[in-house]
């Protein structure tokens, strides 16, 4: 007769992350309690050292990285570090006050974030050069060519090393380009989708469960966060999962026999076809 082992199980609760499970070929995988749960990524700003004479911003504006949403019906204010070119306009009969000298114009004249301005004053407010027909990136009010906005205050990218002129991707304590950080996996970039990490490296959801959620051993489905689970017989079950093979009776804190890697209960513990 085959010999039986009875157990007593106990219930635990799964940390706030997905499991992990190593393929074959690889070091035995810790149990899911014992795994050590990935850091939470993290948003910041990278303190940059500028050269002497640069222009300094305030700490208000180097914490403004992200563009607050806005609720009022007035267009949504342009990411930090987005190129813009100024429009042209011939005189007419409209006098706007200029931007810079608050002065009436009286012929052509520029139109650049919302406000009028001279030709002639429309320069970058660190080499001075003129913007009235060349791209600019607005800073803190003021304007700057493109060359001293990468100078001076453009982040770098933590991939590819190049400084950011647009949107800037904060993850991991770093800068990147939108189109820079991406899955280890798929290499799809994430957007303003949420991300997993392992070893180190962020993973989109679905390559995370695919290659690293552990998954239970009765109805084959990920135990997620907040699952409640029992490791048993050498495999993790949904708490709802693990039940007697062959009346289907819920053995959680119940003891319970095995034959051929399958729970029993007391009373089908010499059960023939399991």
């Amino acid at each position: 007769m085959a010999e039986h082992t009875c157990v007593f199980l106990s219930v635990a609760f799964p940390d706030q992350h997905s499991l992990s499970h190593i393929p074959s070929g690889a070091p035995a995988p810790l149990l899911y309690h014992e795994k050590f749960a990935p850091g939470k990524s993290t948003t910041t700003v990278t303190k940059h050292i500028l050269p002497r004479g640069a222009p300094v911003l305030s700490p208000a504006t180097i914490s403004a990285y992200p563009s607050p949403v806005s609720t009022s019906s007035q267009p949504p204010a342009l990411a930090r570090g987005t190129v813009q070119r100024a429009e042209r306009f011939p005189a007419s009969s409209r006098t706007p006050l200029c931007g810079h000298c608050n002065s009436i114009i009286r012929g052509p004249f520029l139109v650049a974030m919302g406000r009028s301005w001279h030709p002639e004053e429309f320069n970058c407010a660190y080499c001075k050069t003129s913007l009235a027909d060349m791209c600019f990136v607005e800073e803190q009010n003021s304007v700057y060519c493109e060359r001293c906005y990468e100078q001076f205050f453009a982040p770098t990218c933590a991939r590819c090393h190049t400084k950011i002129m647009g949107e800037v991707m904060h993850a991991l304590r770093q800068t990147w380009h939108t189109s820079c950080f991406v899955c280890a996996a798929c290499k799809k970039p994430f957007g303003n989708s949420l991300f997993h990490m392992e070893d180190g490296e962020p993973y989109c959801e679905k390559d995370y469960i695919a290659l690293f959620s552990t998954k239970c051993h009765g109805c084959d489905y990920p135990v997620e966060a907040g699952d409640k689970f029992i490791e048993a017989l050498g495999h993790t079950w949904h708490d709802t999962c693990f039940i007697c093979a062959v009346c289907h009776v819920n053995l959680e804190g119940q003891p319970f026999y095995s034959k051929k890697d399958k729970p029993l209960c007391k009373k089908h513990a010499h059960a023939i076809n399991v």
